[in-house]
């Protein structure tokens, strides 16, 4: 009986690792399709736009996959432990999932905004992705680790993200407001720069889900944010 035991739960670990696996594929998909997704946005290359929105439906492919692992392991009776675990890995799917919606919307975009001359702002759009970039792999390093500290410091970090969005906001408004003729084009980048704002919630939702995963109730330490910007949402 205890041989039985002991398969299931070998058993049970091996799926779980595959399913730690599953989501750090996806994770590594989701932040390839931010970077690209800037990289279109400085080149102008509608082409490469087009093939990022296009690749999202892998991710959400991955996404669906991941799902159902988690409810084939769920259904096996799992200890207290394992559900936190499965219920983790639910919540961080969807939210690398939302990941790369964002990142596809923001490639969607740039083909809009390539119908108007360039924009100075660009660059701060770039430079605000390239922070959510490096905070969706310090997440996933994270999750792969099962490092609540690492996770916790991720998450005040977004304060960061906060705070670089709003001088871009601000930036992007007092543009519009001297020159009436990039209105449409400002407009374009603003939605932009909220869907990285809003990949920035989703590492931050990945960064609480690593700590209850490895913490389980425990309260996390409150957050500063920075972000006064809500009407744009």
């Amino acid at each position: 009986m205890n041989q039985i035991h002991e398969h299931i739960v070998r058993s049970i670990d091996e799926e779980q690792r595959r399913l730690v696996g599953e989501l750090l594929r996806m994770g590594e998909m989701a932040a390839a399709q931010l970077e690209a997704a800037l990289d279109v946005v400085e080149r102008r290359d509608d082409k490469a736009a087009e093939r990022i929105v296009g690749n999202d439906e892998a991710i959400d492919a991955l996404e669906h996959e991941t799902s159902h692992d988690v409810m084939r392991l769920a259904l096996r009776g799992p200890m207290a432990r394992d559900l936190r675990e499965l219920l983790a890995a639910l919540r961080i799917a969807s939210d690398i999932e939302r990941i790369g919606d964002y990142a596809a919307n923001v490639a969607k975009r740039s083909m809009t905004l390539n119908l108007a001359p360039p924009l100075p702002q660009v660059r701060g759009l770039v430079a605000l992705g390239a922070v959510a970039g490096r905070q969706l792999q310090d997440v996933l390093i994270a999750y792969r680790d099962n490092d609540a500290d690492a996770a916790e410091r991720i998450r005040a970090r977004d304060a960061e993200l906060d705070m670089q969005y709003t001088s871009l906001f601000r930036e992007l408004l007092t543009y519009m407001m001297e020159d009436a003729r990039s209105i449409t084009a400002c407009t374009h980048l603003l939605f932009m720069a909220k869907n990285i704002e809003r990949i920035g919630d989703h590492v931050t939702n990945i960064a609480e889900n690593v700590w209850f995963r490895a913490r389980g109730d425990e309260a996390l330490p409150r957050r500063e944010r920075r972000d006064g910007t809500a009407q744009a949402s």
